[in-house]
């Protein structure tokens, strides 16, 4: 069985108040603003307090201490690259800012950077000697450079100030295991929890010490046990525990265990791939290939889980199926003769017989060249040696090798597959509170701005206040019957809104057909048909409004509004079952070719509203929407990067940009537009941030 064991030893949180002084004045008083993004800290409304902080920073931008705390805010969301370029900013502004060295080394340690952040805390030290917190992630990071005579000096430095500071001995303890010294890290290991039984990591050390290097899994599940306790939301706890009491025959409870994980961490490729091969064993099979499936969605280069599966799916009486993974299998290893005999029995048992045939030769023809009977090739055995050397280079130099196009791509592919059901909670209630990037929340573009009269309810969000020119003059001339706001993708409307809207219509209806029709009416009317789900008449009325009007803007946005919307529906609506496969064909290729022309006319649309408007950046936004849909992605970036010209605090435009440079393969980039998202108030980024994150 495959198992993960998380790290042995975290990194000592930052303390979220901080003794900093305050300085000067401004128009909107950055002290008190200052004051007010802190106590939300303090409440771990972070997101909250990134919005007070970077008011202060519009108005005060050379004060150090709003980037400081919006830093300590962006670092409890795991956002490290953002919080160390802010950490960074408070730094230029104030050199003596001490606990910024100790954010931004926090951060720097978290993306693997430990020598930067050993220079950090050291000037962090050189300011305070005696900080503790700093002093740990110094000899944290030299543990991690494999310079373990300075990490203990590090440690005894620790213990000297303060001799009952029970992470100093988990400090030691994981580096003496790291030196191969299980002994002398037990004890030090116990010494810990003799000083303080609350700290987790500590039992998770000594029950990874009983698994790892004494096969005591019987103390290791009562460890670990002590860990969950108190850490119940850790996943990996979970993971470790069910390999340990599948090694004890406890099935039941290994099985339990990998289940509760799942719905901690629904990504978890570990807990899937263990819990398949657990379902395989009990004879679960169908239950394992859907786990099996679940990892090569996320990592479709996982030899593994395709060897494993190929077996289920033969086992199971999947031939085609198991036809096309063995296939697969083959392509990388083509002197596997267990392969083609196990591909020639699944084309033989479909009827193929000449295929069966001609797998069994080739298979004979190996062994006889190997002058052997038996198969001596495993690539199962290639692959989990070849994954082991990996592991062992690894640690050996305390690097990890970055990760290619491919594998950033496969991640993204992962995150926009996974729904969004997660039934454990947030502590919060409110989701816009609290550690957001814990919220399970499936990952997907953000949706054009559509025209509407009903303003999103969210606060942090910009919602109804989205500025465009058009929109404040046609509210200005009070010619429609309520107040025109821009919203973000369809708007559910209340049994009294629809009933607003049909009336509405029936207005429109009886005044263009008895007075001299303009074109604001037919737009009034319109949009009216657009809030009720009618695309094809709002298409109609606002081709006519832009027949009289060729110069009003907002005419075209209603009709690529009404026309995404007309593309959507045909999206999901369903398809009479053709009675024969080339009228299955035939059909798809219609709806295929209508769907394309349909997004055609909307970017056409969005196209002549930015010809009479060049600084609509809500048309370059939604352009980049289609764009996307359309498949041009490098398109969809350049009008992303458009609007931002226009627009720099778009935070939906870095938000989308990101998961586009994701999709793309390019992680430094995408990374750096969800940062900025999260900044301005775009809560999924956390999310994706934390799940993109190695």
């Amino acid at each position: 069985m495959k198992h993960l064991f998380g790290s042995s030893l975290r990194l000592v949180a930052v303390a979220l108040i901080l003794l900093i002084s305050l300085a000067g004045q401004a128009q909107i008083n950055p002290t008190q603003v200052i004051s007010i993004g802190r106590n939300a800290l303090y409440f771990e409304d972070y997101v909250l307090a990134i919005q007070y902080f970077n008011q202060v920073i519009r108005a005060r931008p050379t004060m150090a201490e709003p980037y400081f705390y919006r830093a300590v805010a962006k670092i409890s969301l795991d956002d490290y690259q953002g919080a160390e370029q802010d950490a960074s900013l408070a730094i230029e502004r104030n050199p003596f800012i001490v606990d910024a060295y100790q954010v931004r080394g926090v951060a720097r340690q978290n993306q693997g950077k430990f020598q930067e952040a050993i220079s950090d805390y050291e000037r962090g030290l050189e300011l305070m000697p005696e900080d503790k917190v700093m002093l740990t992630n110094w000899a944290v990071c030299h543990t991690a450079l494999k310079h373990y005579d300075q990490a203990a000096k590090g440690y005894e430095r620790l213990l000297r100030l303060d001799p009952r500071n029970d992470r100093g001995y988990l400090g030691m303890a994981h580096n003496y295991l790291q030196q191969g010294d299980t002994t002398a890290a037990l004890e030090a290991i116990n010494h810990s929890i003799s000083l303080s039984r609350n700290n987790a990591g500590a039992y998770a050390m000594r029950s990874e010490i009983a698994t790892r290097y004494n096969h005591d899994f019987q103390a290791a599940v009562a460890d670990m046990d002590s860990a969950i306790l108190l850490e119940p939301h850790e996943a990996g706890y979970f993971i470790n525990r069910a390999y340990m009491r599948y090694n004890l025959d406890d099935y039941f409870g290994a099985m339990s265990d990998y289940d509760y994980a799942i719905k901690l961490q629904p990504t978890s490729l570990e807990a899937h791939y263990n819990r398949a091969l657990l379902r395989a064993e009990v004879g679960d099979y169908n239950h394992a290939i859907d786990d099996l499936d679940f990892v090569l969605k996320g990592d479709p280069n996982n030899f593994m889980a395709l060897y494993n599966r190929a077996m289920l799916y033969l086992r199971i009486g999947q031939y085609n199926k198991a036809v096309a993974d063995y296939t697969a299998i083959l392509k990388k290893y083509p002197n596997f003769e267990a392969g083609y005999m196990a591909r020639g029995e699944a084309k033989r048992r479909m009827g193929d017989m000449r295929g069966g045939n001609a797998d069994y030769d080739h298979a004979m023809a190996i062994f006889r060249r190997n002058k052997t009977h038996v198969s001596t090739f495993n690539p199962a055995e290639i692959e989990a040696t070849a994954a082991i050397k990996k592991a062992e280079q690894r640690a050996a130099t305390g690097e990890q090798e970055p990760e290619t196009a491919e594998e950033i791509i496969n991640r993204y592919n992962t995150l926009v597959t996974i729904p969004a059901d997660n039934p454990v909670k947030p502590e919060y209630a409110n989701h816009q509170r609290g550690h957001v990037q814990n919220a399970n929340v499936e990952i997907e573009p953000i949706a054009p701005f559509m025209l509407s009269y009903y303003a999103p309810d969210n606060l942090l969000q910009q919602g109804g206040s989205y500025y465009m020119r058009e929109i404040d003059d046609a509210n200005d001339a009070h010619l429609l019957p309520a107040r025109l706001v821009l919203a973000i993708g369809d708007a559910r409307l209340s049994e009294q809104q629809i009933s607003e809207r049909f009336a509405s219509i029936e207005y429109y209806n009886s005044l263009l057909a008895q007075a001299q029709p303009r074109a604001i009416d037919y737009f009034a009317r319109g949009l009216d048909q657009l809030q009720v789900k009618n695309p094809a008449a709002a298409i109609a009325d606002a081709s006519l409004a832009a027949s009289l009007s060729p110069n009003m803007a907002l005419a075209y946005f209603l009709r690529a509004n009404a026309r995404y919307m007309q593309y959507r529906l045909s999206r999901s609506a369903e398809v009479a079952t053709p009675t024969t496969a080339a009228d299955a064909k035939v059909e798809s290729m219609l709806h295929q070719r209508e769907d394309q022309a349909t997004l055609a006319a909307t970017v056409a649309d969005l196209d002549t509203v930015i010809s009479l408007s060049p600084k609509n950046v809500y048309a370059y936004f939604d352009k980049a929407v289609l764009l996307t849909l359309q498949g041009n992605i490098t398109g969809a970036i350049s009008c992303y990067s458009q609007a931002l010209d226009i627009k720099p605090d778009l935070g939906e435009a870095y938000y989308n940009r990101g998961l586009m440079y994701l999709r793309m393969g390019n992680k430094a980039l995408g990374v750096a537009d969800l940062s900025k998202a999260g900044e301005l108030g775009i809560l999924p980024s956390y999310n994706v941030l934390k799940r993109m994150n190695r």
